[in-house]
C-alpha cells in the first residue's frame, strides 16, 4: 500500500506502525490551563452556553468570568501557586489532577490543544509544545485528517 505524497510533517508514517499522525492523551495535569498570564479566547455562542450551563444571566456570565483582552474577549483567570489558572480549573475534585469544571462545554480553543496552528507548523514547536505538556507525544495516534480538522477550528 503507497501512501499519498506528505504534504505536512506529520503526515510522514512512524517507523514503528507506519501510519501518519501525532499522539496525544490528555493527563489532566492542568498545564494547558495554567501558567504565565494568557488568553482562553471565547465567542458570543460560548459565553452564552456556558452561561444557561452555570444558571446566569448572560451579562452576569460575561461580568463574573470573563474580560477584554488584546486577543478579544477571554475568560478570566486567578493566581495560584501553579500560575495563572482558567478560573474554571478545578484542582481539588480529583486529588492530583486538574479538571475542567465545565469540560462538555469548554470553548473551542480548550478543545482543540494541542492541535493548534502555533503547534503544528513545525516539528519543533510541537516538540516545544511537548516540554509543558506530558500527554504529547503519548496515547492514540490522532490521523492527519482529525488533526486538521482541529486546527482549522481556531487561530492560534
Amino acid at each position: 500500500m503507497s501512501h499519498p505524497m506528505a504534504t505536512e510533517w506529520f503526515d510522514q508514517p512512524e517507523p514503528e506502525t507506519g501510519k501518519s499522525g501525532l499522539r496525544f492523551r490528555c493527563t489532566m495535569c492542568g498545564n494547558c490551563c495554567s501558567g504565565p498570564p494568557g488568553y482562553v479566547k471565547i465567542t458570543d455562542e460560548e459565553c452564552a452556553t456556558l452561561a444557561a450551563r452555570l444558571g446566569l444571566r448572560l451579562h452576569e456570565f460575561l461580568d463574573t468570568y470573563t474580560e477584554f483582552s488584546p486577543a478579544g474577549r477571554s475568560l478570566t483567570e486567578r493566581l495560584t501557586k501553579h500560575g495563572f489558572d482558567c478560573v474554571f480549573l478545578d484542582r481539588e475534585k480529583i486529588p492530583g489532577k486538574a479538571v475542567c469544571a465545565v469540560y462538555e462545554d469548554r470553548p473551542a480553543q480548550c478543545r482543540t490543544w494541542p492541535f493548534w496552528k502555533s503547534n503544528l507548523l513545525h516539528p519543533r514547536n510541537w516538540l516545544a509544545a511537548a516540554r509543558t505538556c506530558p500527554g504529547i507525544n503519548q496515547g492514540e495516534l490522532i490521523p492527519p485528517e482529525q488533526i486538521r480538522i482541529q486546527r482549522a477550528k481556531v487561530d492560534i
